[in-house]
C-alpha cells in the first residue's frame, strides 16, 4: 500500500516525466493579492502566468501546494473535508490541452495509483447559453476513448441530480459544479478574472457502505456529486480558457490547463478508507489524541477529527515564514478560531493536560518537516504563540461559563444566545447543550442553525473573496501601489534600520497596506522621513528595471525577498537605481510601472501595530 509520502513523489515523478518543471509551494499567506486571506488553490499563485506573463520555469508546471479553505471549517467532520490540505497541481501555460491533460491524469490514477477504473466516474460542463459557453462535447470524446483503453464503454449522461446514475460514466453538470474560477460560478467572477468549464474525476467508495441509504438525501437519486459521500472527488481539470469582461467572456491569449488533485482524498482511496482522517496523513495525531483523552476514535470521531484537522490548519499557518498570530481581525482571527474550537474540544473529551495542544504541534512538525522544512524552522515561534493562547482561552472560557448562569433564569437559551456563547465566549453548540441538559433549560437549535449559517455565509469571504480587485487584476493604479511597496520597504530600512523585512501586504487600487518587522511605533518624525525619501525618489523620475536569474544568485547579490518558499528556481529581481548606488532590489513576481515618476505623491495615512513585533501601515498615492 502506498503512503501519502509516496503518492505525493509518484505525482511529482510522472509530471517530472512529462516534461514539467517542479516548483515550490508558495505561501499558505498570499503576496499582493488582496482577493482572499489564503492560498486555497495551486493556481493562485499563478495568476499572472495564466493571464499569459512568461513563467521562468517555462510552460509546463507541477507542485504539491500547501492550501486552506475557511469555509470548510465547519464541513470537518465529514469523511471528506479539511480546513488545510495539500493540492497536488499540474499546469499548461498556453503548451497542452484538453487531450494531453485528461489521458495523463487517467493514466496516473489509475496507472501509477493502482486504482480500479470501474470505479472511476468523470464529470463535465452542461454548458450556458447565457454567457455563450457551449456544453464541453470536446472532453465527453476524449474521456470515452480514455476509458476506452480500460475496457470500459462510457456513457455520457445528462441531469443525474434529477434522474440518478442513468448507467453513466460521464456526467454533465451545470456551472455550479463545473465552472471553476477563484470566485465560483461566472456571476460572481469580477472584471479581469480567468476561469473555465472542468472536468472531475470521481471515485466510487462503494454501494454497500449504503452511505446514500443512511444519509439525509436518501429520498433523492444519488449521483456522484451527492452530498452523501459515496462518491469522491479526488482531481479536476481546468480548462481555463476564458477571461470575464464587462460585458461577458473573452478568449484568454493562450488556453491553460490547470489541475488540482488533494492528497488527502487520493491517499483515502489508494489506501482503501472511507474517511480522510483514517490514512496515515493522520494516524500519529488520532493516536496522541487517544493518549490524552483516554478515549477512543472510533467512539469520539468528530471530536477527534476537529482536533486533529484544526491544529494542523493552524500549525500550517503559523509555521509560514510571515509568522501569522492569533488574534481578533483577519488572517490572525482565523487562526485563533481554528485553536479555540480545537481546544473545546479537546475540553469535551476530557484533556485535562496543562497545555496539551502543543503535544499534537511536535507530531504535525516532526511528520511534515521533511517536506516543509518551515515549519521545523518556526516551532519555537508556533510553541510560543499556542501557549499564549491557550492562556487567554481559559479567561474567555471563565467568562462564558458566568455568562451561562444568566440564562439560567430564562428557562431557555435562545438561538441568537446560543450563537453568542459559541461566537463570543467560544461555546460549541454540543457544550451548551451539555450544560443546559444539566440544568433543565431548553436550547433553540433552529434559532442557533439560522444564526450560524449567516455566519458560515460571512466566512466564505475568507476564500471567496474578502475584498474586491487586487494585485491580479493589473490595473495601472494596482501597479502604480505594487511599486510604492518597494519604494516603502527601502526607505524604512534607512530610517528604521537593516532589521525591517516585509512581513505582508495587501494592495488595492486604492490604497497599499503594508506590514514589516518592527517593534516600535514610529514618530511622526520617522514617518515624514520615510514619505521624504519615497517621494524624492519618484521626482527623480527613475527607471524601474528587472532581470531574470538564478535564486541562489540573487541572494549571492543581496536581493530582497520574503517567503522564501514559493520562488522557483529562476526569479525576477526588480531594480531602483539612485544614481550610481542601489535604491530598491527586490525579488519580486511584478507587475510594476516602468518609471517612478508615474506614481505621483505617496503619503502615509496610518501607522499602527500589526501584530507582536510587527507594524502595519497604510499609505496613498495621490
Amino acid at each position: 500500500m502506498l503512503t501519502s509520502r509516496e503518492i505525493r513523489q509518484k505525482y511529482l515523478d510522472f509530471f517530472r516525466s512529462k516534461e514539467h518543471a517542479v516548483i515550490p509551494s508558495a505561501s499558505l499567506l498570499p503576496e499582493n493579492d488582496s482577493s482572499t486571506l489564503f492560498i486555497s488553490s495551486g493556481m493562485q499563485p499563478l495568476v499572472p502566468y495564466l493571464l499569459g506573463e512568461k513563467h521562468p520555469e517555462g510552460t509546463r508546471l507541477t507542485n504539491s501546494q500547501k492550501s486552506f479553505r475557511a469555509e470548510d471549517i465547519e464541513e470537518v467532520g465529514d469523511n471528506r473535508h479539511n480546513t488545510f490540505f495539500e493540492m497536488l497541481g499540474n499546469w499548461s501555460l498556453g503548451d497542452y490541452f484538453k487531450k494531453e491533460q485528461l489521458s495523463w491524469i487517467y493514466e496516473f490514477v489509475i496507472g501509477e495509483l493502482g486504482l480500479d477504473p470501474n470505479r472511476i466516474y468523470a464529470t463535465v460542463f452542461r454548458g450556458n447559453a447565457e454567457i455563450g459557453i457551449d456544453k464541453d462535447s470536446e472532453a465527453v470524446e476524449i474521456l470515452k476513448e480514455v476509458f476506452k483503453k480500460y475496457g470500459i464503454e462510457a456513457e455520457a449522461v445528462d441531469f443525474a441530480e434529477r434522474d440518478g446514475m442513468q448507467g453513466g460514466r460521464i456526467f454533465y453538470y451545470d456551472e455550479k459544479k463545473n465552472w471553476w474560477s477563484r470566485s465560483g460560478v461566472p456571476a460572481n467572477m469580477p472584471e479581469g478574472e480567468p476561469g473555465g468549464p472542468d472536468s472531475e474525476i470521481f471515485y466510487d467508495l462503494g454501494a454497500e457502505l449504503k452511505r446514500h441509504e443512511n444519509s439525509p438525501f436518501s429520498d433523492k437519486p444519488c449521483h456522484v456529486n451527492c452530498d452523501c459521500g459515496r462518491f469522491i472527488e479526488i482531481g479536476n481539470s481546468v480548462f481555463m480558457e476564458f477571461v470575464r469582461r464587462d460585458k461577458g467572456f473573452e478568449k484568454l491569449s493562450q488556453q491553460n490547463v490547470d489541475f488540482g488533485g488533494g492528497l488527502e482524498r487520493m491517499t483515502m482511496v489508494v489506501q482503501g478508507k472511507d474517511n480522510v482522517f483514517e490514512t496515515d496523513l493522520f494516524s500519529n495525531i488520532l493516536s496522541k489524541i487517544e493518549a490524552l483523552s483516554g478515549k477512543k476514535y472510533r467512539n469520539n470521531m468528530k471530536a477527534f477529527e476537529i482536533i486533529a484537522d484544526h491544529l494542523k490548519a493552524a500549525v500550517f499557518i503559523m509555521g509560514d515564514d510571515k509568522g501569522i498570530s492569533p488574534s481578533n481581525a483577519g488572517q490572525g482571527y482565523i487562526v485563533r478560531r481554528l485553536i479555540r474550537r480545537a481546544m473545546r474540544y479537546g475540553r469535551l473529551l476530557g484533556i485535562s493536560e496543562e497545555f496539551w495542544i502543543k503535544e499534537i504541534a511536535k507530531i504535525i512538525a516532526h511528520d511534515y518537516g521533511t517536506v516543509y522544512p518551515e515549519i521545523q524552522r518556526n516551532i519555537d515561534f508556533i510553541l510560543e504563540q499556542l501557549r499564549d493562547e491557550e492562556a487567554k482561552f481559559q479567561k474567555t472560557l471563565e467568562r462564558g461559563l458566568k455568562e451561562f448562569e444568566k440564562l439560567k433564569v430564562t428557562g431557555k437559551v435562545e438561538g441568537v444566545e446560543a450563537f453568542n456563547l459559541y461566537q463570543t465566549f467560544g461555546f460549541p453548540i454540543e457544550m451548551t447543550q451539555e450544560l443546559s441538559a444539566e440544568l433543565g433549560l431548553e436550547v433553540d437549535e433552529v434559532g442557533y442553525i439560522a444564526e450560524l449559517e449567516k455566519h458560515q455565509e460571512l466566512s466564505r469571504t475568507a476564500s471567496a473573496g474578502m475584498f474586491k480587485g487586487g494585485l491580479a487584476d493589473s490595473s495601472e493604479e494596482t501597479k502604480k501601489l505594487h511599486t510604492a511597496a518597494h519604494l516603502l520597504l527601502a526607505a524604512l530600512r534607512r530610517v528604521l534600520g537593516d532589521h525591517v523585512i516585509q512581513k505582508g501586504s495587501n494592495i488595492t487600487s486604492e490604497r497599499l497596506r503594508f506590514d514589516f518587522s518592527h517593534f516600535d511605533k514610529m514618530t511622526d518624525e520617522q514617518k515624514k522621513e520615510v514619505e521624504n525619501i519615497v517621494n524624492a525618489v519618484i521626482r527623480k523620475n527613475l527607471p524601474v528595471n528587472f532581470e531574470e536569474m538564478s535564486l541562489d544568485e540573487a541572494k549571492e547579490k543581496g536581493a530582497m525577498g520574503v517567503f522564501e518558499s514559493k520562488y522557483a528556481e529562476r526569479v525576477k529581481v526588480y531594480k531602483v537605481m539612485d544614481e550610481d548606488k542601489l535604491f530598491s532590489y527586490e525579488i519580486c513576481g511584478g507587475p510594476h510601472v516602468e518609471n517612478t515618476g508615474l506614481l505621483g505623491n505617496f503619503r502615509i495615512i496610518k501607522e499602527e501595530s500589526s501584530s507582536a513585533g510587527v507594524r502595519r501601515i497604510k499609505a496613498v498615492l495621490e
